[in-house]
């Protein structure tokens, strides 16, 4: 996978199907669009899934998947990235 068209990243707009740990030892499948990450508490982030027609009358709700919690990402629908590379070969101070 050395060649620039084989990365793959988690891109807004794109469609994935999610089984991560729910309850009691239960998984918990969660199919949507995804559409970005968010900080939970201090030091945890979450991926944001718009919920697909799949999930009946919760369609259209927005779930917070908790990273540690995913087992598997399947990916159904790529959208592709529009974000443009503006800062690639641009060094960055950390101090």
């Amino acid at each position: 996978m050395n060649d620039e068209k084989d990365k793959l990243e988690l891109t807004e707009g794109s469609i994935y199907k999610i089984t991560s740990l729910g309850g009691r030892d239960q998984l918990l499948e969660t199919e949507g669009t995804f559409k970005g990450f968010i900080s939970i508490g201090v030091d945890e982030t979450g991926l944001l899934m718009k919920l697909s027609k799949n999930h009946g009358s919760m369609a259209g709700k927005i779930r917070i998947v908790p990273l540690h919690v995913i087992l598997l990402i399947d990916v159904v629908a790529v959208k592709e990235n529009d974000k443009k590379e503006d800062y690639k070969g641009m060094s960055h101070y950390v101090g």
